[in-house]
Formats: structure tokens, C-alpha cells, sequence
């Protein structure tokens, strides 16, 4: 399911956290991942989990590596469905978001890492004498 929201306040973040609560059985424990958005640490955030004990968030480190495959999977919305792309309102464009997520998820499959440890140390190597 997808929700898409105007503004990214605690107030959004706290109903998109009652949603999970509504929809996800109480007898499980819930771990969020999120990064380290001001949203997510604001005093009533802090006080709403500290009454519900199953959830536990994670905050990421700037940069880390797994968020490279969620911005690749936000580069491909852009690339297959936003980027020129004909939108009459907010309305529309939220609404084929919905539908490419929808399409997207019948046959989605993990994004695999290919880079390999040579790769990496080579680019590394070729960054330092760079800088």
C-alpha cells in the first residue's frame, strides 16, 4: 500500500506510525527504519512510541549503503512514471504513483548489489590520489 502526503511534519509521521498500529496484529513487534528526519524524533513522536512499547525505530547512518537501493527504487518512479510525465493535479500525479507501485509490486524482485570488493577498492584508490 502506498500513501503519498503533502507534507512531511510529525504530524504525517504519526498517522502513517497509527496506521501501521491499526493494520499490522498486536502480537508482533514492529521495527522501523528511518533516517534521521527532524519528523522522526519530535517530542510527540517520542512520547507516542514510548507508550507502545513494540515499536522500535532505527535511525540510519547518513549514507548508508541499503539507501542507495531505496533511492534507486525512487530513481525508477522517476524515470518510468514522473519524468515527462503529464499531470492535470497533485491529485493525478499521487494517483499514478499508486498505480505504477501497484504494477510494480505483481512481479518486484530484490535489487541485487553487483559492485564487487575489487571495484570498490579501485574507484577508493583512484578517489585518493584524486584528492
Amino acid at each position: 500500500m502506498t500513501q503519498c502526503r503533502i507534507r512531511h511534519r510529525h504530524q504525517e509521521f504519526l498517522g502513517f506510525l497509527k496506521h501501521i498500529e491499526a493494520n499490522v496484529p498486536s502480537d508482533l513487534d514492529l521495527h522501523l527504519v528511518v533516517d534521521n528526519y527532524a519528523a522522526h524524533k519530535h517530542p510527540k513522536v517520542r512520547a507516542w512510541l514510548a507508550e507502545r512499547p513494540r515499536f522500535t525505530l532505527h535511525f540510519t547512518p547518513t549514507y548508508a549503503s541499503w539507501m542507495n537501493q531505496v533511492e534507486r527504487w525512487f530513481g525508477l518512479i522517476t524515470q518510468r512514471q514522473i519524468r515527462r510525465g503529464s499531470f492535470i493535479s497533485a491529485k493525478d500525479l499521487v494517483a499514478k504513483i499508486e498505480a505504477f507501485v501497484a504494477a510494480y509490486n505483481v512481479h518486484a524482485k530484490p535489487f541485487q548489489w553487483t559492485a564487487t570488493s575489487d571495484a570498490i577498492f579501485a574507484k577508493l584508490e583512484k578517489l585518493s590520489k584524486a584528492i
